[in-house]
């Protein structure tokens, strides 16, 4: 959510922004259903207020005056019962409508229709040769029975797959060497729960807008002979429950920032994307990830020295593991609503015979926090917004793809990242059984 005061003050500037990130929505529109609901809602507290002070004379009167007045009321009541209903009515479009009201982008943001028009900072990292046919990571993995697509197609469906044995192991050792890097900075850890309400996925901008991205856990059942419904979802990524666990809070300036890292399971429709990316395990509908949330005060400086720690972090990870990668500037058709600023990492990925996204970084300055009602009170006194951020720090199985095809061999096995060892008891390839 915006600062309306400034959406008031600055109404071109938030359509540019609209603009910019293909979000159709018209601003000025807007303006005149916000000046009709504050003018209605100055209505219908007048019409209150004269109800409520004339209700409380009536007591006090006699005769015609007394019947005069009653019946005046009963007209009064009819008319302010037309003007709730209506402002109930525009409440609700009002609501609707600044929920989907984007953050405006910074200046550095690349201007851009799609991800195609990101661009890049830098690369990371010397691609791999081969003196042998290379082998993509389904055909690796599957020929060394770490991968079974076929039959999590049979139990889930399409993009749903079982990793077996030793593929676990090499899952779980990235999301664990991930979990260890960030806690040797301090970040605490997080379990979260890995369902969460409405206003958690509205607070932290998947909702609305995103909805068909989400697995709802909704089904009504009879409980007790009662009908009942969860109206849970399954969360996407642990940003969601992670960034919301300060949700209605007041923090202290002291307090800042705060580091999180959340592990979890993630789940995604991904609705629209029907034959794209399609092979493998590029894009799927179950995942785990270690994701960074950052809380810190309401000043700029301090959001952008934590986007690049964020950022780097993410960057250790990989240049531990030895992948080549590129860090590219998120061009403002490929951000989200309430991103201001954007940076994708991308893997190379030897198959795709390119980078693939592995990694985003986000900067929303106070949007979530409003939508989240997050607050710190600083030195002086004064109640502000947070500032929140996140970032991949790793998500797997995507990453799998670039260890496996980076790290084969000619034999068909796999060399296991040296920093992996250790999480897979010391055992340095993967082999056929």
């Amino acid at each position: 959510m915006i600062d309306l005061q400034d959406l008031r003050a600055r109404p071109e500037a938030y359509q540019d922004a609209a603009t910019k990130k293909r979000i159709k929505i018209d601003v000025l529109a807007f303006l005149k259903l916000d000046e009709e609901r504050r003018q209605l809602i100055t209505h219908v507290d007048e019409m209150r207020a004269n109800k409520n002070a004339v209700s409380k004379e009536i007591p006090k009167m006699k005769g015609d005056e007394r019947e005069k007045a009653i019946a005046d009321m009963k007209d009064v009541g009819e008319k302010l019962k037309i003007a709730e209903e209506k402002l109930a009515v525009i409440e609700k479009e009002w609501n609707n409508t600044l929920l989907l009201m984007p953050g405006i982008p910074l200046p550095q943001v690349p201007v851009g229709k799609d991800d195609t028009e990101n661009v890049e900072i830098r690369k990371v990292g010397s691609l791999p040769t081969f003196d042998f046919e290379p082998k993509d990571h389904v055909t690796l993995a599957t020929d060394l029975d770490i991968l079974d697509i076929p039959r999590g197609v049979k139990i889930a469906g399409s993009r749903s797959y079982f990793l077996k044995g030793d593929g676990v192991r090499l899952e779980m050792a990235v999301l664990m060497f991930t979990l260890d890097h960030l806690a040797k900075k301090n970040y605490t850890p997080f379990l979260p729960p890995l369902m969460a309400n409405y206003d958690a996925m509205m607070g932290t901008s998947y909702f609305p807008g995103g909805e068909e991205q989400a697995y709802a856990v909704g089904v009504q059942k009879e409980i007790g002979g009662a009908m009942e419904s969860d109206e849970l979802f399954l969360i996407g990524t642990s940003e969601v429950a992670v960034a919301s666990y300060h949700s209605g809070e007041t923090l202290t300036e002291a307090e800042l920032p705060k580091r999180y890292c959340g592990i979890s399971n993630c789940f995604r429709r991904e609705a629209g994307t029907y034959g794209k990316d399609a092979h493998g395990l590029y894009r799927i509908h179950q995942f785990q990830k270690v994701e960074q949330v950052v809380l810190c005060r309401n000043d700029v400086d301090e959001s952008a020295k934590l986007h690049a720690e964020l950022l780097n972090n993410a960057e250790e990870v990989l240049q531990a593991l030895k992948l080549p990668y590129r860090v590219v500037d998120v061009c403002t058709g490929d951000m989200g609503r309430g991103q201001v600023y954007k940076n994708d990492i991308e893997t190379w990925m030897p198959s795709r015979k390119g980078y693939g996204e592995t990694h985003s970084c986000s900067t929303f300055y106070d949007f979530q926090s409003r939508r989240l009602n997050i607050k710190y009170e600083d030195r002086d006194g004064t109640k502000k917004f947070v500032h929140t951020l996140n970032n991949t720090c790793i998500a797997s199985p995507r990453i799998l793809i670039p260890i496996l095809e980076i790290y084969q061999n000619k034999d068909g096995s796999v060399t296991i990242p040296e920093v992996l060892r250790p999480y897979m008891g010391g055992k340095e390839r993967i082999e056929k059984r």
